[in-house]
Parts: C-alpha cells; sequence; structure tokens
C-alpha cells in the first residue's frame, strides 16, 4: 500500500535537509579555516637582520681600507655608520618595524656588532694583517654571531624638489650563508614635504613589501626542503705528524672516500658537489645541510664541520683535526694537526 504525504510536508522535510546539508558545509567550512589559520601560525619563518650595503657605507664615507693579499680593499665600517649617522639607524629601524609587522624574526645590528667586539676582546682576535688573507670579513662575522638565515641590505639617496624631498632606495635579500641574492626591490617614493628619511622609506617602500617577503619565504620554505648550501673545504697539513693525506687507506678504502661517504649519508638527499680533489686538497661546493638540528637549533657550516671531525678523529682513523671558521656558510677542516 502506498503512502501519500501531504505536500507541505514534503516541502517541510526538504527544506530540513537543505538546512542540515548548509550547516554541515558551513561547520567544515569554519573547521579548515581555523585549521589554516593555526598551521600559518605555526610556520617557521626566517631570522633577519638589516645592514647598510656596502655601496652606501663606502659612498657616505664609512669604511677602513684594508690590505688583502696585496690588494687595498675597502671593508665597510658598520659601527661607525651606526654611530655618526642618525638616518641610517632610523631607515633600519623603521625597516625591522615594518618587517616585524608581517611577524618575521629579527636580529640587531647594532647589538651583533657589540657581541662581536666583546668576543673579540674575550679571544684577543686580530682578523686583518698586512700581507694575510682575511680569515673573516666583519659582515661574516656579523652574520654568525647573529646566526640570521637571510642578510638585508639597504641602499637609498635623497633627492630634493624644490621645498619637497624623495627617497629613493634598493633593498636586497641575500642568504646570509652563501651571499647570494635571493630577491630585490627598488622604488622612488612620492616627493612629500618631510624630510625623515623613516618616513620617506616606508612611503617609497611599502608598495612592494609583499611580493618581496613572498621571495623570501619561497627561499626559506625551499631550503628546509633541499636544506641549506654551504661550502666545506679538506686540507692536509704538510709532513703532518699523523703521516695521512687524502689518499691513505682505511680498510681497503682511501679516506678521501671515507668522506664522500659520510656526506652522501649526512647531506640531504645525499646533495653535494666536488668539484676539485688532489692528494692534499678537496673542495666540496652546494653541500646541502639540515637547517635544524634535533633540538630545533640552525646549524651552521662550522657545526656541520665539527661533525665530520669528531668521525675522523676516533676509530679506526685516529686522525688529528683542527676546524677553522670561515662565516656561517663556509668551514675548513685541517687534517694531520690540531
Amino acid at each position: 500500500m502506498a503512502l501519500f504525504l501531504p505536500k507541505d510536508v514534503i516541502d517541510y522535510n526538504i527544506c530540513r535537509v537543505q538546512i542540515y546539508n548548509a550547516m554541515k558545509k558551513t561547520i567544515f567550512t569554519m573547521l579548515f579555516a581555523c585549521a589554516a589559520i593555526v598551521a600559518s601560525a605555526q610556520i617557521k619563518k626566517p631570522e633577519l637582520m638589516v645592514i647598510p650595503s656596502d655601496v652606501w657605507c663606502i659612498s657616505n664615507g664609512y669604511y677602513t681600507e684594508v690590505e688583502n693579499l696585496g690588494t687595498t680593499v675597502k671593508v665597510p665600517d658598520y659601527k661607525q655608520a651606526l654611530q655618526e649617522n642618525m638616518g641610517l639607524k632610523l631607515a633600519i629601524a623603521k625597516l625591522n618595524d615594518l618587517m616585524a609587522e608581517r611577524q618575521f624574526p629579527l636580529q640587531s645590528l647594532e647589538q651583533t656588532i657589540k657581541s662581536v667586539e666583546q668576543r673579540r676582546m674575550e679571544d684577543n682576535l686580530t682578523t686583518s694583517k698586512a700581507g694575510n688573507e682575511l680569515a673573516e670579513s666583519m659582515l661574516d662575522e656579523v652574520a654568525r654571531t647573529a646566526k640570521c638565515d637571510i642578510i638585508l641590505e639597504l641602499s637609498w639617496e635623497m633627492k630634493d624638489f624644490g621645498p619637497k624631498h624623495s627617497l629613493s632606495y634598493i633593498l636586497e635579500a641575500r642568504d646570509a650563508y652563501t651571499n647570494k641574492s635571493i630577491g630585490a626591490a627598488s622604488g622612488t617614493g612620492a616627493p612629500s614635504f618631510t624630510a625623515d628619511v623613516d618616513v620617506l622609506l616606508e612611503e617609497a617602500i611599502v608598495a612592494n613589501m609583499d611580493n618581496f617577503n613572498n621571495r623570501l619565504m619561497d627561499h626559506f620554505t625551499e631550503m628546509q626542503t633541499i636544506g641549506r648550501e654551504v661550502t666545506l673545504d679538506i686540507k692536509v697539513f704538510a709532513n703532518n705528524a699523523a703521516g695521512v693525506d687524502l689518499e691513505t687507506e682505511f680498510d681497503g678504502n682511501e679516506l678521501i672516500e671515507v668522506i664522500t661517504d659520510w656526506l652522501q649519508k649526512n647531506t640531504i638527499q645525499g646533495r653535494f658537489s666536488m668539484p676539485y680533489q688532489s692528494e692534499n686538497v678537496a673542495n666540496f661546493t652546494q653541500v646541502r645541510i639540515p637547517v635544524y638540528d634535533e633540538r630545533g637549533r640552525a646549524i651552521d657550516a662550522n657545526g656541520f664541520a665539527k661533525q665530520l671531525a669528531k668521525v675522523l678523529k676516533k676509530e679506526p682513523y685516529n686522525i688529528p683535526c683542527k676546524v677553522l671558521v670561515k662565516g656561517l656558510g663556509r668551514a675548513v677542516i685541517v687534517l694531520g694537526e690540531k
């Protein structure tokens, strides 16, 4: 026997189903949106440091001259620039504010320089001598002390249009480990009656910030997938007491094979290149190392090289090793003596 329901009852039930489906869809949409918000909040962003570019420092007279292997090199003096140029401090502070608003963690150039100088005094280090190669530039020391991921190099120039002023800027992002360019932004702000560097910089730069920040995040995201890029050099002390070189054999394998096998296992996806190798020298480039260790701490070339040195110091190799620091992105292991 067929059951017939009044049309108003059928319409009522259809309406209930439609409302239920709509509510279910809305709830799922809200849950998805909340999950996306939580996930975005958990995305780790690269640590940044803003510095004046070499061109800006040299153009404004903030540099020192150093003899490096018979060549005079102009080295930016960040400390002098910060102490004598209020415009620089305002510009860096404004750019720091703009990046902080976008939730990028920042390192202070001024405070980092103080830390570098304190360490120099404690270690009684001299970073340059006439006729000797520079072990580390000031920028290398600053980057290594701050352990930032990306350096933002800022240049700007003020232009006058009668009573009005305008600011042209160049902002270039560089990987702190390789010094390779990640991206750049440039532009000129509209003429304004104000002469404040920070105000003019914000007016000139804000329109390009989102695209620039996206490039920073793309680089950092890719780096977490394929690893940081560093350079590792292996050298052998001449006539060393251990009597080893890269062709010395251990259990039928030459030492250079032992080292490349270790790199194969400890780099991300086994990524590295060896453009040059002899019995006393091996150069490894494009070495992809983990961004963080198991404790969430950033790993640099020095820390990675020390892991390899520990292996070489133990059985069956028992090779004395010395790790030399050459900045965040380059380390040298010298074999044969401490």
